[in-house]
């Protein structure tokens, strides 16, 4: 019998409980463990990806979990932590001779096994395996069939972000420059773009979209993530999922508007104004030639076909609690202790539930942030939108 989970596949490690940082720039509190407790008693989320599972100590860490009997190795494939599947990943940085700049990919692997064999493998290709999202000195498609070897999933990450990432720098116009098409096994959209913004672009017209946090603090993991229909949080049945199989699928994304997003619009990257006017080279209230890119002008470059007529999962735009103008740690805790998790004030309680917990005013925040319909300023050139905290219906 199938049923719906949560998932949230790019989460980040900031640090091993030996206090080796994996993830520079992420939190110092962001360790295995506590990734994995945030996920299961706070978040909610049925199934998460950590993407630096390469590093050697996170590897010994998972095994030491398993070794105390506090985590289980799955039959169909993941690490199980009381309510929450862990799917072993790695984030790796590609800048071949067919790049214009570097990309980020996402590798997923079954077992704690497949996922040593593979750092093992890109130990003899980085110069530091112990960090997240390093430089791998072989090409594109040299890596994709690594990660299919080990019969693991290649997911290209956050797509349309103007630094590392295959449409944001790595390619003119088509993944095919740098990738085999038929070793991809889905699309990241990523934090400034959703699903209605790229439905004309051809080259991602075969692939699932997913949708995540790329979390480096613990506060951020669900900040985006997607519900999926499958029999078990399970890396076969995620598999499945993503190829559409058996009925498994991906039946929502959640994300932030991509107003929000902070590279959605054009921007100058010397005095921060956004730039609207089509052709600019030069930002007009500086004078500065340093402007980068916005998602939305970068997808309308590429755009290049009616609108497609394949049957996607809705993209819901969704506000996270700790982005709306008055929800602090407090009124957090508040509802946590009254619903359990996130996914269950976001998803489970009725907005009279919210009402008996907090006040009226906040419940029908939550109520406008978990439909989309706050006012939003809107985001660019690094910095995050706002939210508006005078918005209403």
């Amino acid at each position: 019998m199938l049923k719906e989970i949560y998932a949230d596949l790019h989460i980040h490690i900031g640090r091993t409980e030996k206090g080796r940082a994996v993830k520079i720039t992420g939190s110092r509190n962001l360790t295995l463990k506590n990734i994995l407790e945030t996920a299961t008693s706070r978040k909610g989320l049925d199934l998460i990806g950590i993407i630096d599972c390469h590093s050697p100590e996170v590897i010994e860490e998972m095994e030491q979990l398993i070794r105390d009997g506090k985590a289980r190795e799955l039959p169909g494939g993941g690490i199980r932590y009381e309510n929450t599947t862990l799917i072993p990943g790695s984030e790796i940085e590609i800048y071949d001779e067919n790049c214009h700049g570097p990309i980020h990919v996402l590798a997923y692997f079954k077992t704690i096994e497949k996922m040593r064999e593979f750092s093992l493998w890109m130990s003899t290709k980085q110069k530091n395996i112990h960090l997240s999202s390093q430089r791998i000195y072989c090409d594109g498609r040299t890596l994709q069939q690594r990660v299919s070897d080990l019969d693991g999933l290649f997911i290209p990450a956050h797509v349309f972000t103007p630094f590392k990432s295959l449409f944001g720098r790595g390619v003119e116009k088509s993944l095919r420059e740098v990738f085999d098409p038929h070793l991809i096994d889905g699309i990241e959209l990523g934090l400034s773009s959703d699903t209605d913004m790229v439905k004309g672009m051809s080259d991602l017209a075969p692939y699932t979209f997913v949708t995540n946090s790329d979390a480096h603090s613990l506060g951020k993991l669900a900040r985006e993530y997607q519900k999926i229909r499958v029999e078990d949080a399970s890396f076969d049945e995620l598999k499945k999922a993503l190829h559409q199989q058996e009925g498994r699928t991906i039946s929502a994304n959640y994300g932030l508007n991509p107003l929000l997003g902070k590279y959605h619009e054009t921007v100058c990257a010397d005095c921060g104004e956004q730039i609207d006017e089509e052709g600019q080279t030069r930002c007009p209230y500086c004078g500065k030639e340093h402007l980068i890119k916005g998602v939305a002008k970068r997808i309308a470059e590429l755009t290049d076909a009616p609108l497609q007529v394949i049957e996607r999962p809705p993209y819901i735009h969704q506000v996270p609690l700790d982005f709306i103008p008055g929800i602090g740690p407090k009124t957090i805790t508040k509802l946590l202790d009254a619903f359990g998790t996130e996914m269950n004030i976001l998803h489970e309680a009725s907005i009279e539930d919210l009402k008996k917990v907090i006040p009226e005013k906040l419940a029908n925040s939550i109520h406008l942030a978990r439909t989309g319909r706050l006012g939003i300023k809107v985001g660019g050139g690094g910095v995050y939108g706002k939210v508006d905290a005078t918005a209403s219906e």
